[in-house]
């Protein structure tokens, strides 16, 4: 009888190339834009004669910052969209008819909505301020746009989890009934385990989206990174400064965004045979 060691052997050989494949180039090519941006921001000042250098790195702190604006966002975006979204995803498979088909129109409607229209409806929409009480508080633009995108999160996140459910073999569930679980059991201990693995690659890939999404907020007046570079553009009124923070602005969502996309494809291919 074959050795189960031996069997497994090849399979966890491929998965670590596989896993060294895609890990290696994300990891250089991050590499090499921090290497650049760092070049380019610290050393490059240390020329007295070059006064754009000297712009960017008085600039740079409020860079930063933008852009953890636009990460405070995409992570609250993509959490309230998650959370909605595994309730209206689980919504469309219910047994009621006019209950799965309102849940479809939800889907329909809002995944197909550009994202910049459903800033500017989440941004008109909701009130400037609240009112409790006797007191008033007020209710932030950036908190409109993470409303605002979590929109369409939902909707894509719905139709994640209903393809995940769809796709799974409908023996798993004729072996669940076989041990003698409940519908709800067979979710718990059955089906959901295997439908997180299926989910996680396009809710991350989802998640990157929504991330370049936030790029958006600049135009309702979030203080997010677009909005600063604007903001320095306009103040420096050098056309070499401009052409250099917007190529920063890129440089920081590329090195943000693109690990996430490399990790997506590698659980995609790890997982694409369970």
């Amino acid at each position: 009888m074959a050795d189960n060691s031996e069997l497994t052997a090849p399979i966890a050989l491929a998965s670590g190339r596989t896993l060294r494949s895609i890990t290696l180039p994300a990891i250089t090519a991050v590499a090499l834009a921090a290497l650049l941006a760092l070049t380019v921001l610290w050393l490059i000042p240390a020329w007295q004669g070059w006064p754009l250098a000297a712009h960017l790195q008085r600039w740079l702190p409020a860079l930063l910052w933008g852009m953890l604006a636009n990460i405070q966002i995409s992570v609250l975006a993509i959490a309230i969209g998650t959370v909605a979204g595994l309730f209206v995803g689980a919504l469309q498979l219910s047994p009621l008819a006019p209950v799965a088909r309102l849940a479809r129109w939800y889907v329909q409607v809002f995944r197909n909505a550009p994202m910049l229209i459903l800033i500017y409806f989440s941004t008109y929409v909701f009130p400037f301020e609240l009112h409790l009480g006797s007191h008033y508080v007020a209710f932030p633009d950036w908190i409109k746009v993470t409303l605002g995108l979590a929109l369409p999160a939902s909707a894509n996140v719905a139709e994640i989890f209903r393809g995940a459910i769809g796709s799974i073999p409908s023996a798993q569930w004729e072996a669940a009934a076989l041990l003698g679980l409940r519908r709800s059991q067979a979710y718990r201990w059955v089906i959901l385990p295997q439908c997180l693995r299926r989910m996680l690659p396009p809710w991350m890939n989802l998640y990157a989206t929504i991330t370049m999404g936030t790029a958006l907020a600049s135009l309702v007046g979030v203080k997010d990174l677009l909005d600063t570079a604007q903001i320095a553009s306009s103040t420096v009124n050098r056309v070499d400064f401009t052409v250099a923070v917007y190529f920063l602005t890129l440089l920081m969502f590329f090195l943000y965004c693109y690990p996430i996309s490399r990790l997506t494809q590698y659980l995609e291919k790890k997982h694409a045979f369970h």
